[in-house]
């Protein structure tokens, strides 16, 4: 596997056993079957308890039977699922950084002891609602409403493009509690089986077609108050889920880029033309040492993310400039690997299509590459371009 400057000489124990424990896993029981998946816009649900099993969902977390791994060690992780495929990284990433990590940080002790453990082992399964058909890279004029009455809350409104949702037991939805004062953003669990609640699927992906994608609408409907998250209040509790997920993405998106690579090389040296293999032709090493360039320089950034974080420095602008860079680098890699494989490219055989069209929802989601740059410029100038 691509390491080009030798980053995984300095890994510990624990990081290698997750490392390979983690592409054993993908190797022997996802990556056979995924392209297959891929075509028929399908995610493989008979993986999830299994996923749970191995420790997949929120390792970095600490307590109710989670592992607490290293920052790196979690990337890594990341890194090895997203190698198969963005569906599989988006699954755990939803689960654990959207899903257990809100409940974790702010939630009751008895919503901890009720949900946590069961998310961690795969036996339910939770999404997170923020993004609304209107409201998308500006959630914080969210639509959804919750009213208090008496010791329920009502809650009303839409939430889309929702990782996990037609099979969520439990969605974690931001909503504004407008019988509060200054109407705060806060976090309700909403069990999916409650009256009121749908959650359709979203059909005729071209893009992250191996993930269930679907729509959370609310309807009238009534939550106890002990569902509501009394860690935090206002915007603070999503995006701080958001920069968790992230920070997952910025390490998946090389592993989706370093696949690439590594199925553009074995065919360059495996693909004859001309009376040898087209890997002694300048034009192709010169493409295999540009894509080595970039993902080692994408893996550098993602390195240095897990050292700010496992220390207390990580920022969210950090973690916007890493999930920006390693992103496009994916999804440029992507490209250049399947022109690479020539006609044979384009087939689910291998690999780079579909990392290249999976990439197109990761450049989009968790914050656009667009709304990245402007984190960024604002960080750098002060002035934030779009208020």
């Amino acid at each position: 596997m691509l390491d080009y400057v030798g980053l995984e000489a300095d890994l510990g124990e624990e990081e290698r056993l997750i490392r390979d424990t983690a592409r054993e896993f993908v190797d022997e029981r996802v990556r056979p079957d995924i392209g297959d998946h891929f075509q028929a816009g399908t995610f493989p649900t008979e993986l999830i308890e299994g996923m749970g099993e191995m420790g997949f969902y929120a390792p970095n977390l600490d307590g109710y039977g989670l592992p607490n791994v290293s920052e790196t060690a979690y990337g890594i992780l990341m890194q090895e699922l997203e190698a198969c495929d963005s569906g599989l990284r988006s699954m755990a990433s939803v689960q654990g950084a959207l899903v257990m990590y809100p409940i974790h940080a702010y939630g009751s002790d008895d919503q901890k002891e009720r949900w946590l453990p069961a998310l961690g082992e795969g036996e339910a399964v939770g999404c997170f609602g923020l993004t609304e058909p209107d409201h998308g890279s500006n959630p914080s004029a969210m639509e959804t409403r919750a009213e208090r009455d008496g010791d329920e809350y009502v809650l009303d409104g839409t939430k889309t493009w929702i990782t996990n949702a037609p099979i969520a037991d439990v969605a974690v939805v931001w909503a504004r509690e407008t019988s509060a004062e200054g109407s705060p953003v806060r976090g309700f669990l909403v069990e999916t089986d409650r009256d009121g609640v749908t959650t359709n699927e979203i059909d005729d992906k071209l893009s992250l077609r191996a993930s269930i994608t679907g729509e959370v609408s609310l309807q009238g409907v009534r939550v106890p108050e002990e569902n509501v998250l009394p860690g935090v209040s206002g915007m603070k509790g999503p995006l701080s889920c958001l920069t968790q997920a992230r920070f997952g993405i910025a390490w998946g998106a090389v592993g989706a880029a370093r696949d690439c690579f590594e199925q553009a090389r074995e065919y360059a040296l495996d693909r004859d033309q001309f009376g040898g293999p087209i890997a002694r032709f300048q034009l192709q090493q010169g493409k295999l040492a540009e894509m080595a360039t970039q993902i080692t320089t994408a893996q550098l950034l993602a390195y240095r993310l897990a050292e700010l974080k496992e220390r207390g420095d990580l920022t969210p602008q950090h973690v916007s400039m890493a999930k920006r860079n390693n992103v496009r680098t994916a999804r440029d890699q992507s490209r250049i690997a399947r022109e690479m494989l020539g006609g044979n490219g384009i087939t689910t055989d291998y690999s780079p299509m579909r990392h290249m069209a999976n990439m197109e929802t990761v450049y989009t989601y968790e914050g656009t590459h667009d709304i990245h740059t402007l984190v960024l410029g604002e960080d750098l100038t002060g002035i934030a371009a779009y208020e």
